[in-house]
């Protein structure tokens, strides 16, 4: 896949709640300037930090808030939004939803998109150094790196919570 020109690619970006949120609608907006066809799902959390229409306005599309929320008459969502998906990207990752993943969790529409997606997963993390270090954190990182995950780790830096470490979503 080259990243000078996606046209028509079809890409799934998974946001979830972290203030890193607001990263997300700048990965929206670059996907979609590529040419990519991109489509946005978000967890409850995710739309506390960034609204529903920033993401519309950014890809053209309505994103998915809720797995009843439908994608075009007579479909299931979570299946309808995957099918033909490139890529899915999750994008902030938090430890909530990667520990969600690695257990087979899918109780809103990014987990349940995540479960149907046939595609391969990208999961770009962003939390507090310690949540990073986390022993459980990091089980469930290897889990899903052993399962066909693929991540980009965060970087460092400084953090919202005014650490300075790892754990701020990478560029």
């Amino acid at each position: 896949m080259s990243f000078r020109n996606l046209d028509g690619r079809r890409i799934i970006l998974g946001v979830t709640g972290s203030i890193a949120a607001y990263r997300a609608a700048e990965l929206a907006s670059s996907l979609a300037s590529l040419k990519a066809d991109v489509r946005v799902a978000m967890t409850p959390s995710a739309t506390r930090f960034v609204g529903p229409a920033t993401f519309r306005a950014l890809t053209g599309h309505t994103p998915l808030t809720g797995v009843f929320d439908e994608v075009e008459e007579r479909s299931v969502a979570h299946i309808a939004l995957v099918e033909n998906a490139d890529l899915m990207i999750i994008a902030p990752a938090t430890a909530n939803i990667i520990g969600k993943i690695a257990s087979g969790i899918a109780d809103e529409i990014v987990t349940t998109l995540t479960m149907a997606a046939p595609c391969p997963v990208l999961l770009a993390p962003a939390m507090n150094t310690r949540m990073w270090t986390n022993p459980i954190v990091i089980a469930n990182v290897d889990r899903l790196r052993n399962m066909g995950y693929h991540f980009v780790d965060p970087v460092e830096g400084r953090l919202a919570c005014g650490y300075e470490g790892v754990g701020k979503m990478a560029p």
